[in-house]
């Protein structure tokens, strides 16, 4: 089962390393505390919109962009063959 608050945990992860960013400067810059922006990277917490909007400002990508990946990775995954149903 894919669940959506991991999809976007690994988009918002990949965007902060691929910019060489550590949790404690994006938390700062989004205004929410290491912890929760750690638990959210993880899959752990489901982001608010407010939240997802905060993170991608301080990541200076349009929450537009995330949201389009974290779409086409759930195209990927729903239209990938499962292999208990694979004979």
């Amino acid at each position: 089962m894919i669940v959506l608050r991991h999809v976007i945990g690994d988009e918002l992860r990949r965007r902060r390393q691929d910019q060489g960013r550590t949790l404690r400067e994006v938390s700062a810059a989004a205004a929410v505390s290491l912890g929760y922006l750690s638990e959210v990277e993880r899959g752990q917490k489901e982001a608010s919109s407010e939240l997802l909007a905060a993170i991608c400002d301080a990541l200076h990508v349009p929450l537009s962009d995330v949201l389009s990946s974290v779409s086409s990775h759930l195209a990927e995954a729903e239209t990938a063959p499962h292999p208990a149903l694979m004979i």
